[in-house]
């Protein structure tokens, strides 16, 4: 294997991802700014999908479905608006 030049390797506090700065010890207040920032980035709905494998037969067929269902709902909605 060949050696890269001007290779160096990240510092461990280099890492990326959601983090929080408290100020005046107000721990309350930045776990709240945290937790949205949690709940805005999908990172909760993205671990859990992760959690298992699922075969790629089954994401299209989900989609599928969700997408007949969105049609479904979006006809109704129009028929209800006609009337």
């Amino acid at each position: 294997m060949k050696k890269r030049k001007n290779f160096r390797k990240r510092p461990k506090d280099d890492r990326k991802g959601l983090s929080v700065t408290v100020f005046n010890n107000n721990v309350e207040g930045a776990l709240k700014v945290f937790k949205r920032k949690v709940k805005d980035s999908n990172l909760m709905l993205d671990l859990k999908k992760k959690a298992y494998y699922e075969k790629p037969s089954k994401k299209r067929r989900e989609r599928k479905n969700m997408a007949k269902l969105r049609n479904h709902y979006k006809t109704l909605k129009e028929k209800q608006n006609n009337h």
